[in-house]
């Protein structure tokens, strides 16, 4: 009889550097008891979706927690299948500054960076 090996679970999300060291700046300076930052998709704006970024005092039940560079993040169970692959940045440049998702399932943007359309991942059938 063969046995099932088990690999490592991807994670949902990853964060680059200079997006932990933003994350890890922002939760040493808020106010209260602050676990991590939770990451999920609203429905809104011109392209249909927007990211949303909210500090977590702790994770909910079926949050997916990803613990990355030293940052944790509580990604929202019903974001889980548009954000699959996506790498969080934080970019500075002369006019702004702010925090980027690069997004394998994005298919479109709207012009003014506020909203984004996903595709969420199909998930293969299990065949038994």
């Amino acid at each position: 009889m063969a046995t099932a090996t088990l690999r490592p679970k991807p994670k949902v999300m990853t964060l680059s550097e200079s997006a932990a060291e933003r994350v890890a700046e922002i939760m040493s300076n808020s106010d209260g008891d602050i676990a991590g930052v939770r990451i999920g998709v609203k429905n809104g704006g011109c392209a249909g979706m927007a990211y949303t970024m909210d500090y977590a005092t702790e994770a909910n039940a079926l949050d997916e927690v990803v613990e990355d560079k030293g940052v944790t993040l509580f990604v929202d169970p019903k974001a889980v299948l548009f954000l699959l692959g996506t790498e969080m940045d934080y970019e500075v440049s002369k006019l702004k500054s702010g925090f980027v998702f690069n997004n394998p399932n994005e298919t479109s943007a709207c012009g003014c960076g506020e909203s984004v359309a996903i595709t969420p991942v199909e998930m293969p059938e299990a065949g038994f």
